[in-house]
């Protein structure tokens, strides 16, 4: 398995709209190799707000075939000349190799 991480820090009252905006197209549901896609969303009292997209596939391969797939290159050709919101501070993105999953083991 291998995960692409999307790590945005906005600011205060934003994490919502940014969770919802990631939303994933059907296209990218339908993509082959496609596992699943986690919005997560830090808890925080104040401050800066932070939003993790976890999607992972089932290999390295089948993302970057999606990458290099004409539906996500016009997903980004239609963003190219937009200007960045002023609510982002910062854009993270990291790739990752699942080497392993524990889960819970089930009482009888």
């Amino acid at each position: 398995m291998f995960i692409v991480t999307r790590k945005m820090t906005v600011k205060e009252g934003y994490a919502e709209q940014v969770a919802n905006n990631f939303n994933p197209p059907s296209v990218l549901l339908e993509q082959d190799g496609f596992v699943d896609i986690k919005i997560l969303v830090k808890q925080v009292r104040r401050g800066e707000e932070e939003v993790l997209i976890l999607i992972t596939w089932e290999s390295e391969q089948h993302w970057k075939n999606w990458e290099k797939s004409d539906a996500h290159i016009a997903q980004h050709r239609k963003k190219r000349n937009e200007p960045k919101p002023d609510y982002l501070i910062n854009f993270e993105v990291a790739r990752y190799e699942l080497k392993g999953v524990k889960k819970a083991v089930q009482a009888n």
